[in-house]
Protein backbone atom coordinates (compact mmCIF):
# COMPACT_ATOMS: atom_id res chain seq x y z
CA UNK A 1 0.00 0.00 0.00
CA UNK A 2 1.05 3.54 -0.62
CA UNK A 3 2.72 5.39 2.24
CA UNK A 4 0.45 7.79 4.12
CA UNK A 5 1.55 10.77 6.19
CA UNK A 6 -0.47 11.97 9.15
CA UNK A 7 0.01 14.80 11.62
CA UNK A 8 1.64 13.55 14.81
CA UNK A 9 -1.48 14.20 16.87
CA UNK A 10 -4.07 12.08 18.62
CA UNK A 11 -6.61 13.15 15.99
CA UNK A 12 -4.69 11.08 13.41
CA UNK A 13 -5.09 7.78 15.26
CA UNK A 14 -8.46 6.89 13.75
CA UNK A 15 -7.13 7.36 10.21
CA UNK A 16 -4.07 5.28 11.06
CA UNK A 17 -6.33 2.48 12.37
CA UNK A 18 -8.33 2.62 9.13
CA UNK A 19 -5.13 2.34 7.10
CA UNK A 20 -3.91 -0.66 9.12
CA UNK A 21 -7.32 -2.34 8.92
CA UNK A 22 -7.43 -1.97 5.14
CA UNK A 23 -3.89 -3.32 4.76
CA UNK A 24 -4.59 -6.28 7.05
CA UNK A 25 -7.84 -7.16 5.25
CA UNK A 26 -6.07 -6.95 1.88
CA UNK A 27 -3.39 -9.30 3.20
CA UNK A 28 -6.01 -11.86 4.25
CA UNK A 29 -5.69 -11.62 8.01
CA UNK A 30 -8.54 -12.92 10.13
CA UNK A 31 -10.65 -10.61 12.29
CA UNK A 32 -8.82 -11.37 15.56
CA UNK A 33 -5.38 -10.79 13.98
CA UNK A 34 -6.59 -7.52 12.46
CA UNK A 35 -7.86 -6.34 15.83
CA UNK A 36 -4.60 -7.23 17.60
CA UNK A 37 -2.47 -5.58 14.88
CA UNK A 38 -4.56 -2.40 15.00
CA UNK A 39 -4.25 -2.32 18.78
CA UNK A 40 -0.47 -2.77 18.57
CA UNK A 41 -0.02 0.05 16.07
CA UNK A 42 -2.46 2.27 17.97
CA UNK A 43 -0.58 1.81 21.26
CA UNK A 44 2.80 2.66 19.74
CA UNK A 45 1.45 5.57 17.70
CA UNK A 46 -0.20 6.96 20.83
CA UNK A 47 3.10 6.70 22.72
CA UNK A 48 4.91 8.48 19.88
CA UNK A 49 2.38 11.33 19.92
CA UNK A 50 2.23 11.73 23.70
CA UNK A 51 5.81 10.97 24.71
CA UNK A 52 7.89 11.29 21.55
CA UNK A 53 6.35 14.56 20.43
CA UNK A 54 4.21 16.33 23.05
CA UNK A 55 6.24 15.61 26.23
CA UNK A 56 9.49 16.23 24.34
CA UNK A 57 8.21 19.59 23.06
CA UNK A 58 8.44 18.43 19.46
CA UNK A 59 6.12 18.47 16.46
CA UNK A 60 6.18 16.03 13.61
CA UNK A 61 4.39 13.60 11.37
CA UNK A 62 3.65 9.90 11.49
CA UNK A 63 4.43 8.07 8.26
CA UNK A 64 2.93 4.65 7.74
CA UNK A 65 3.14 2.06 5.02
CA UNK A 66 2.33 -1.60 4.56
CA UNK A 67 4.09 -4.27 2.55
CA UNK A 68 3.95 -7.99 2.02
CA UNK A 69 7.37 -9.51 2.69
CA UNK A 70 7.64 -13.25 2.14
CA UNK A 71 4.82 -14.74 4.23
CA UNK A 72 4.30 -11.68 6.43
CA UNK A 73 2.53 -8.36 6.51
CA UNK A 74 4.81 -5.56 7.66
CA UNK A 75 3.40 -2.27 8.90
CA UNK A 76 6.09 0.38 9.12
CA UNK A 77 5.52 3.43 11.35
CA UNK A 78 8.06 6.24 11.14
CA UNK A 79 8.36 9.35 13.31
CA UNK A 80 10.84 12.09 14.17
CA UNK A 81 10.12 12.28 17.88
CA UNK A 82 12.21 11.35 20.88
CA UNK A 83 13.81 7.92 20.39
CA UNK A 84 12.22 5.10 22.39
CA UNK A 85 12.61 1.35 21.89
CA UNK A 86 9.54 -0.45 23.27
CA UNK A 87 11.44 -3.75 23.36
CA UNK A 88 13.50 -2.48 26.30
CA UNK A 89 10.61 -1.23 28.41
CA UNK A 90 9.35 -3.14 31.43
CA UNK A 91 5.98 -4.72 30.76
CA UNK A 92 3.54 -6.27 33.21
CA UNK A 93 4.02 -9.96 33.92
CA UNK A 94 1.34 -12.51 34.78
CA UNK A 95 1.43 -11.52 38.47
CA UNK A 96 0.96 -7.84 37.62
CA UNK A 97 -1.93 -8.62 35.29
CA UNK A 98 -3.65 -10.72 37.95
CA UNK A 99 -3.73 -7.81 40.42
CA UNK A 100 -6.62 -5.40 40.85
CA UNK A 101 -6.26 -2.22 38.77
CA UNK A 102 -5.69 -0.10 41.87
CA UNK A 103 -2.71 -2.27 42.88
CA UNK A 104 -0.91 -2.32 39.52
CA UNK A 105 2.04 -0.15 38.67
CA UNK A 106 1.16 2.57 36.15
CA UNK A 107 2.68 2.17 32.69
CA UNK A 108 3.75 -0.62 30.41
CA UNK A 109 0.35 -2.10 29.59
CA UNK A 110 0.20 -0.47 26.15
CA UNK A 111 3.59 -1.84 25.22
CA UNK A 112 2.55 -5.25 26.53
CA UNK A 113 -0.49 -5.12 24.22
CA UNK A 114 1.65 -4.01 21.29
CA UNK A 115 4.15 -6.82 21.76
CA UNK A 116 1.35 -9.33 22.27
CA UNK A 117 -0.49 -8.18 19.14
CA UNK A 118 2.16 -9.04 16.56
CA UNK A 119 4.60 -11.82 15.80
CA UNK A 120 7.53 -9.40 15.96
CA UNK A 121 7.96 -5.71 16.80
CA UNK A 122 11.22 -4.26 15.55
CA UNK A 123 12.56 -0.81 16.33
CA UNK A 124 15.40 1.20 14.89
CA UNK A 125 16.51 4.80 15.02
CA UNK A 126 18.71 6.69 12.61
CA UNK A 127 19.49 10.31 11.85
CA UNK A 128 16.29 10.25 9.76
CA UNK A 129 14.03 9.24 12.64
CA UNK A 130 12.53 6.28 14.43
CA UNK A 131 11.03 3.25 12.72
CA UNK A 132 8.72 0.64 14.24
CA UNK A 133 8.06 -2.48 12.14
CA UNK A 134 5.02 -4.54 13.12
CA UNK A 135 5.32 -8.01 11.62
CA UNK A 136 2.45 -10.48 11.37
CA UNK A 137 2.67 -13.90 9.74
CA UNK A 138 0.03 -14.42 7.11
CA UNK A 139 -2.35 -17.36 7.43
CA UNK A 140 -1.39 -20.36 5.36
CA UNK A 141 -3.90 -21.33 2.71
CA UNK A 142 -5.86 -24.44 3.55
CA UNK A 143 -4.37 -27.36 1.67
CA UNK A 144 -6.71 -29.58 -0.22
CA UNK A 145 -6.37 -33.32 0.18
CA UNK A 146 -7.30 -35.57 -2.66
Amino acid sequence: MEQQIFAGTLDALESIRDYVTDAAKSAGLEHKAIYKLCLAVDEIATNVVLHGYEEAGLNGDLKIDAALENDTLVIRLEDHGKAYDPNFHAVPDANDLAQQLEQREIGGLGIYLALDGVDDLQYSTTENGNVHRFIVRLPRPASSTQ
